[in-house]
């Protein structure tokens, strides 16, 4: 039996998933403004009971590592390791957009290239490329959108955008193979299956220096009213 708590913190929507060797248990979905910090040991506290289960039941935690908010992924990063500590359970780390295109690739009937985007600034977002079979074209990287984005696969290839970067494509990218995929978000059910094998392999994080994947720097603003 190999238990896992999923933990995925990247954007303003938080959500938990248990996993029994890559079978889902329960899931649960936080669409509350700021709730990482204040909400998510409680939802991990109720994930855990309604599973009828003790801490010292779960194997090992998974993070979505990101890229993504950098508030969110150090508010999920800290949860998950003190928990590993506490417990003596090891860390798996899933690449945010990796676990997005793996949710997506199940429903791909038309065999596209696949591209999870997450929202930066004005028109950047946090993408990665994959082909028909979830084979890396491209890795994790900023990219700012414009007409030529993607214009050496896109004549050739219908390709699949989704995640809340997503709709950018559609104020610069004109061709009938771009299309845009409403309502993907990143999800823990995702992270915990990608997860599984990562457990069965024995592919763990030192959790001591483990850090998230933030891509970029943080980069701190004043709030308006001192301006």
């Amino acid at each position: 039996m190999a238990l896992i708590l999923s933990i995925e913190t990247s954007t303003p929507v938080c959500s938990l998933a248990i996993h029994d060797n890559g079978i889902l248990l329960a899931k649960e979905l936080i669409q509350k403004e700021q709730s990482h910090s204040s909400s998510l040991n409680l939802a991990i506290d109720h994930i855990v009971s309604i599973c009828d289960l003790s801490f010292d039941n779960i194997e090992a935690i998974a993070i979505s590592k990101g890229p993504g908010s950098y508030t969110g992924l150090r508010i999920g990063t800290s949860t998950a390791k003190g928990l590993c500590y506490a417990l003596g359970i090891p860390l798996i780390a899933i690449n945010t957009l990796e676990a997005m295109a793996y949710n997506v690739s199940r429903f791909n009937t038309n065999q596209a290239m696949i591209c999870p985007m997450l929202d930066a600034r004005r028109m950047e977002v946090y993408a990665m490329l994959f082909d028909k079979n979830l084979v890396v074209v491209e890795e994790t990287r900023p990219v700012i959108l414009d007409y030529e984005s993607y214009s050496q696969y896109i004549d050739a290839h219908e390709i699949l955008f989704f995640g809340n970067g997503a709709s950018k494509v559609t104020k610069v990218i004109n061709s009938p193979n771009a299309k845009v995929i409403e309502g993907v978000i990143p999800d823990a059910q995702y992270v915990g299956e990608l997860a599984y094998k990562k457990f069965d392999d024995k592919e763990f994080e030192d959790v001591a220096y483990f850090e998230p994947f933030y891509l970029k720097e943080f980069m701190a603003t004043k709030p308006k009213s001192m301006l």
